[in-house]
């Protein structure tokens, strides 16, 4: 008998765009990726670290509601003065860049998703809401919508 070549299936998107195009942010907890589309086009994919079991990074679907390019955060354990290229998707969790390790792909935050500093840029400058001139921060508003963040295992 001849073998016959199947083609191997493409898996699906972790979200359906809703318009050719649309940004939106995959994070992916088992691989410790991000990914940016446009549609079901990659655009950027970034090696990143997520939280610890204690501190899990929430799932699910979230949009971008303050940016900053950056900020102080603090919590049990923690003091992290000029955390760069913050993006807040859900209450205190947010995508940004990290100067305080250099462990990417092992699960490290207390839940936010950290990414090296140079990758949260390129992130923080295609994500929307946009920053305007001159300004260090934004927040997201029906004229300005954040980037649709989402989150799986």
């Amino acid at each position: 008998p001849t073998a016959v070549p199947t083609a191997t299936p493409t898996p699906p998107l972790a979200h359906q765009p809703a318009y050719p195009g649309e940004k939106w942010i995959e994070v992916n907890l088992t691989t410790q990726q991000v990914t940016a589309w446009e549609g079901d086009k990659p655009v950027f994919h970034f090696i990143a670290s997520t939280g610890l079991p204690q501190t899990p990074t929430v799932t699910g679907e979230y949009r971008i509601y303050w940016k900053l390019k950056a900020t102080l955060m603090t919590g049990p354990g923690y003091y992290l003065p000029d955390v760069p290229y913050t993006m807040y998707f859900y209450r205190g969790y947010a995508l940004h860049g990290t100067y305080w390790h250099n462990n990417f792909g092992q699960p490290m935050s207390h839940g936010c998703v950290n990414l090296e500093t140079d990758n949260a840029r390129k992130l923080f400058e295609w994500a929307d809401p946009v920053v305007p001139e001159g300004e260090n921060q934004v927040v997201a508003t029906a004229d300005n919508p954040g980037t649709l963040v989402v989150i799986h295992y």
